[in-house]
């Protein structure tokens, strides 16, 4: 079955590591953002940008994060981080800090933004973390890292939808 994502990113400094993931084709994903459209939507208000993201996650299975050095604790990252996971969408991690920028550099890891989040599960609150999982290519290699993701992606995305699904 074809699956539709919405992707989550810092817009800034990983648009160009995001659009790599979002280009791979192995999946259907979000229409992408022009920097243009973003800033008007931006300008236009906390609410529009709300109802972009609902608009966004509208007819999605799963929510992929790409996590840059930077995406834990984004206001709009951490919306649609609970929103997904209210609408009861997959939902999982891919740190990008590997894949090479516009200008051909890395970045630091960031932090898991599942950590941010408690649910009730079985009785208790749990870290969103222990449910949700954020993997992590094991290359340095920009290359060795895309490919990665390449051969994993479509298999992420079900397993995060199956996952869901048991919550």
């Amino acid at each position: 079955m074809a699956r539709r994502v919405f992707y989550s990113f810092h817009y800034k400094p990983d648009n160009w590591r995001a659009a790599q993931v979002r280009n791979m084709g192995v999946i259907e994903g979000n229409k992408p953002v022009s920097d243009n459209q973003w800033e008007q939507i931006k300008k236009s208000g906390d609410q529009a940008i709300e109802d972009w993201i609902d608009e966004q996650l509208y007819g999605k299975s799963c929510t992929v994060v790409l996590i840059g050095e930077k995406t834990a604790g984004r206001k709009w990252i951490k919306r649609e981080i609970k929103k997904s996971w209210e609408k009861g969408k997959g939902l999982f991690g891919i740190y990008i800090h590997n894949l090479k920028d516009y200008k051909g550099d890395q970045s630091k890891k960031g932090k898991n933004p599942f950590e941010d989040f408690n649910v009730e599960f079985e009785d208790k609150t749990v870290k969103l973390s222990s449910l949700v999982k954020a993997y992590d290519p094991p290359y340095k290699n920009s290359k060795n890292v895309y490919d990665y993701i390449y051969n994993n992606l479509q298999d992420w995305v079900e397993e995060a939808i199956e996952t869901r699904n048991n919550y």
